[in-house]
């Protein structure tokens, strides 16, 4: 596996593709604003006006966009992935998308000839850039094994988590344990705030404790200096939590914490905060909306 079409190119994409490069693999990219991308470009990477070029003779297509609706429309709509990649390609999907889309997608394509796997990620940003990324992979087991080396130019945490879908629902696990969290770091240091402590010793002082987390130890500093610069953007990580309540609705469960940090988050994004990162959840209690919902 030399060749890659990389469909993607945004804040996590980007530092993928450059560690692929790093890897020794041939980057081909396709994104919507060329100008967006001059920086891997002059790396590298090969830049293609469209999909098809792109994903043409390439032995594997990774895909990491930003909706649902994007998943479908790069996979499904004429032209696209399916009708031009070449036969016995890998295409694996490391968006976080629905799980019925990804098992529709290893359907379709696996009917047409293709290895599918969905792949999603997490680390933000800083594992994105690191290389060290967890891998969460879906989709038949000598697939995941013929991609292992792919994998481990992007990250250092690659686990087979079963059938099409089950990469997407690991994901989707991943989101509601960080949706709980990071709401109690928010809550926290608002109650710390609000009784005259200092906060960076509050934050010193329990980060190794039972209630340390990595959410506390890459937010708490940015919610003490107010950078609410994304790692990820709200407005996704509103997607994903959408997308696990639905799955769990299936399932006929109730997540009541999930679904009270959505709510906070989507009154966040109606106030126009949705293109600021998840630590801009802050905002929900500094603005109010906390009072005003009592």
């Amino acid at each position: 596996m030399k060749t890659v079409g990389f469909i993607g190119v945004g804040i996590m994409g980007k530092s993928m593709v450059r560690n692929l490069m790093k890897a020794g693999y041939e980057l081909h990219i396709y994104a919507r604003t060329k100008a967006k991308v001059e920086d891997v470009i002059g790396e590298g990477a090969i830049f293609h006006d469209s999909i098809a070029e792109c994903v043409k003779e390439r032995d594997a297509v990774i895909t990491i966009v930003g909706f649902p609706k994007d998943v479908e429309e790069v996979y499904f709509d004429e032209g696209n992935i399916l009708d031009s990649a070449m036969e016995g390609a890998y295409l694996i999907d490391m968006t976080t998308t629905s799980p019925v889309i990804a098992e529709e997608i290893f359907k379709e394509g696996t009917k047409r000839g293709f290895h599918v796997l969905d792949a999603p990620v997490t680390g933000g940003d800083t594992g994105a850039k690191a290389g060290t990324l967890s891998i969460l992979v879906g989709g038949e087991k000598a697939d995941y094994e013929a991609c292992i080396p792919l994998f481990e130019a992007m990250g250092t945490n690659i686990n087979y988590q079963g059938a099409a879908g089950c990469g997407q629902h690991a994901k989707l696990a991943n989101q509601i344990m960080i949706a709980g969290t990071l709401s109690g770091v928010c809550e926290a240091l608002t109650y710390a705030k609000a009784k005259g402590l200092d906060l960076e010793t509050v934050v010193k002082s329990v980060a190794t404790g039972a209630a340390g987390s990595r959410q506390l130890d890459l937010f708490a500093p940015k919610i003490m200096a107010e950078d609410f610069a994304p790692g990820f953007f709200m407005k996704h990580f509103i997607k994903d939590m959408t997308l696990a309540l639905r799955e769990a609705n299936r399932s006929g469960l109730s997540l009541e914490v999930l679904s009270q940090v959505l709510a906070n988050y989507e009154e966040l994004e109606a106030a126009g905060h949705g293109d600021l990162g998840t630590q801009a959840l802050i905002k929900y209690y500094e603005e109010g909306c906390a009072k005003d919902d009592e």
